[in-house]
């Protein structure tokens, strides 16, 4: 989404929040869309184009590092407009420490006007390890009756690679459950790659209906 009521592209947002994360050395916007490579230019960043039939943002972030010099890649969805920077750091800090993962993401209480119910909020099962064990936009964990309760976590848009799983992952072929969900982390699970899991509070959600954008605009217009 390029054109926005606060005043400066949608991408942009995504592309100052990065930026605040002290741990992150370069930000570079990769798409495949013309009018987004135009106007991230003109707000000064780099921006590299990729090809138009990528079917998820890690796939084109496989590309997009080919001649990048990097052992730890962040991927902050262009969609994620309020992504705390330090969900970043905490991201990448979970990898760091963990190196048995191949990948890093974040949870985070929901807050109380969100709908945990809700589909186009993620949700993520954690181990008592830090590590993910399932990804769902159903409601998880489901609480039996009489069993004890378990409040669900809200996963943020936000993913942290080692080099070497972005090498290994366009050669991952799709899976049933990634495939049923439609959530690209589910492939790395279910290929056997571990996912750490840092947690943090997500004041905002990424944007993905007009609800959720609008809700947006309204806590820019407040701010």
């Amino acid at each position: 989404m390029l054109a926005c009521e606060t005043g400066k592209p949608l991408i942009q947002h995504a592309w100052e929040r990065a930026r605040a994360c002290t741990a992150i050395h370069e930000t570079i916007i990769a798409t495949d869309h013309a009018a987004i490579r135009d106007a991230a230019l003109a707000f000064g960043a780099r921006c590299v184009m990729t090809r138009c039939d990528h079917q998820n943002g890690t796939s084109r972030i496989c590309e997009a590092i080919a001649t990048v010099d990097a052992s730890i890649i962040v991927n902050v969805q262009g969609d994620e407009p309020e992504i705390e920077p330090e969900l970043i750091s905490a991201a990448i800090a979970a990898l760091v420490g963990d190196e048995g993962a191949a990948l890093a993401t974040v949870v985070s209480p929901f807050l109380p006007e969100e709908d945990p119910s809700n589909p186009n909020i993620v949700k993520c099962v954690v181990g008592l390890n830090n590590r993910a064990l399932y990804f769902s936009r159903a409601l998880i964990p489901f609480c039996r009756a009489g069993g004890a309760p378990a409040n669900p976590l809200k996963h943020v848009g936000l993913y942290v690679y080692r080099r070497a799983f972005l090498n290994a992952f366009p050669s991952l072929a799709a899976t049933p459950l990634e495939q049923a969900e439609q959530l690209e982390q589910l492939r790395a699970l279910e290929h056997g790659f571990p996912i750490a899991v840092a947690r943090g509070i997500a004041r905002s959600q990424g944007i993905d209906t007009p609800e959720q954008y609008a809700a947006f605009v309204r806590r820019f217009r407040e701010s």
